[in-house]
């Protein structure tokens, strides 16, 4: 009798799967920006990577290089050298309308000063139905602002979540919902990265990494990448429901 080994066949036609590429990849990317005859290095040769489903803050004062480095990884400036990769796809490879296409379909950004517009209502600033429906801008406080620019971020389901010093215009109180509703979004899947100066808000995300000069000078890893964001850990006594205007964006994402 003719024994078989026990290493599977492929079948015919069939692809072997490859494992899914990081969700970014930054490789010895510099920033130099030039005011006259006067250079200056924003980044310097700055590596890492940032795995599917990790929540990662960036800290750094002013000056270091973290909102030149943010504004790289959602697509809105481009090395000076280095490489940079989201999902595997090399960004040097693409035109602007690949680019702006990139930036709408996988990547949702949160700013500090929420970005809504002024006259216009906050079902319009996220779309229908979500929450708020006739409610101007002026009328909300600054965490119910930063609420629905969250819903308005993942409106369109991206798998990258870029908040630039989201909690900086916030009190503790509203910090907190903010917070815990990124912990929420990250425990769906999503990959959030927070750019923050304050060590309290950092030590809510898994993963703290720290720039001085433009150089990355700490990689601080807090939590697992498919762990609960500590958020949740320090709250877990409490029930916080998710947000209702974020819910309903999820609701239409």
């Amino acid at each position: 009798m003719v024994q078989r080994g026990h290493q599977a066949r492929q079948a015919p036609g069939s692809k072997a799967r490859r494992p899914r590429p990081p969700a970014i990849q930054v490789r010895e990317v510099t920033k130099t920006y030039e005011l006259g005859q006067i250079k200056v290095r924003a980044l310097r040769r700055v590596s890492l990577q940032i795995d599917r489903g990790d929540f990662v803050a960036i800290m750094g004062s002013s000056g270091s290089g973290k909102s030149t480095l943010m504004n790289i990884l959602g697509c809105l400036d481009i090395p000076s050298s280095g490489r940079y990769l989201i999902d595997g796809v090399d960004v040097r490879s693409l035109d602007e309308d690949d680019l702006s296409d990139l930036r709408n379909r996988k990547i949702g950004f949160v700013f500090q000063s929420f970005n809504l517009v002024a006259r216009t209502s906050a079902i319009a600033n996220v779309e229908l139905p979500l929450a708020y429906a006739g409610v101007d801008r002026a009328t909300l406080s600054g965490g119910q602002q930063q609420r629905v620019a969250v819903a308005r971020a993942i409106v369109t389901n991206p798998t990258l979540i870029l908040a630039d010093e989201p909690t900086g215009n916030l009190d503790s109180h509203s910090t907190e919902d903010v917070l815990r509703i990124f912990a929420h979004l990250n425990e769906e899947g999503r990959t959030v990265v927070l750019i923050t100066h304050e060590p309290d808000v950092a030590e809510q995300a898994k993963r703290v990494i720290s720039l001085s000069d433009g150089e990355v000078v700490e990689d601080r890893r807090i939590a697992g990448v498919h762990d609960a964001p500590p958020v949740l850990h320090h709250l877990k006594s409490a029930h916080h429901p998710v947000d209702s205007t974020v819910a309903q964006a999820q609701a239409q994402s």
